[in-house]
């Protein structure tokens, strides 16, 4: 049976049900894992790099936007976890067909702490989510007493080229640049907008980000060119991207990428 919560759909599991779970989405892989969950997942997707063996164990069925329906089927799952964002509405309709599907939408840090509370609920690991829950929240309000004092600094955030794209407003990465106050010049913008490089908004800082586009060195000295006045870093898109328990780490990193500029 499913009920709606918020955006999230909830389906209540007998806890006596012996899970066989379907990640489609990479961070909410090392999310179960953390849990205690590990054994119970048999697909993964190839983005699926934390813990670093994940792959090895499981089968690979697919990436987030394009998926193995034969492959998915044959593992015979109990559940597959999807995300709004990083799979497309016909993965998670072709997912509802087989088993019971939950797809999450996070935009923000209450969103993830509700995302492992459910998760808690749905696998019975409880006390698991609780208390990772209470690592969150201890880490974050250390977040906030180090950040309130800093100044507010000018962003662009890119996350692929040719066409380049920003993360704009309504995303997760804007949430964590915006609590580590870094402000977005292309917050008037919503998702993930395509951008003309010619006429980059000025900033105080560039950010190019690992992931899902792999931006290196050579780029800074491509984007230098139309932005003179600005510090281009490279940063670990991981830690503004991915939800769930990889947050247990992003703030430290957070921390010292301000300390760094």
């Amino acid at each position: 049976m499913a009920t709606r919560n918020g955006s999230f759909f909830i389906v209540l599991i007998n806890s006596s049900h012996k899970f066989r779970i379907i990640s489609l989405v990479p961070s909410q892989t090392e999310l179960l894992v953390d849990l205690g969950l590990e054994n119970a997942i048999v697909g993964v997707t190839k983005f699926c790099v934390h813990p670093k063996n994940i792959r090895k164990s499981k089968m690979v069925v697919g990436g987030t936007k394009t998926i193995h329906l034969d492959k998915i089927k044959a593992l015979n799952p109990t559940f597959i976890l999807c995300n709004k964002e990083e799979n497309t509405k016909e993965i998670v309709e072709a997912c509802e067909k087989i088993t019971q599907t939950h797809t999450s939408e996070i935009y923000t840090i209450n969103d993830t702490l509700e995302l492992i509370k459910i998760y808690g609920g749905f696998f019975s690991k409880e006390k698991e989510a609780q208390n990772l829950i209470l690592k969150l929240n201890t880490i974050i309000e250390d977040f906030y007493q180090f950040i309130k004092n800093k100044p507010t600094l000018k962003v662009v955030y890119f996350i692929w080229k040719n066409p380049w794209m920003i993360a704009a407003n309504n995303t997760f990465i804007n949430y964590l640049l915006t609590l580590s106050k870094f402000e977005n010049v292309y917050k008037n913008l919503s998702r993930y907008p395509e951008i003309t490089i010619e006429n980059l908004k000025q900033s105080d800082f560039i950010l190019l980000s690992s992931e899902p586009y792999p931006f290196k060195e050579n780029h800074i000295t491509e984007i230098r060119q139309y932005a003179k006045n600005a510090k281009i870093i490279l940063v670990d898109g991981e830690y503004f991207s991915w939800y769930g328990s990889r947050l247990l780490k992003a703030f430290g990193y957070f921390k010292k990428l301000r300390e760094s500029i």
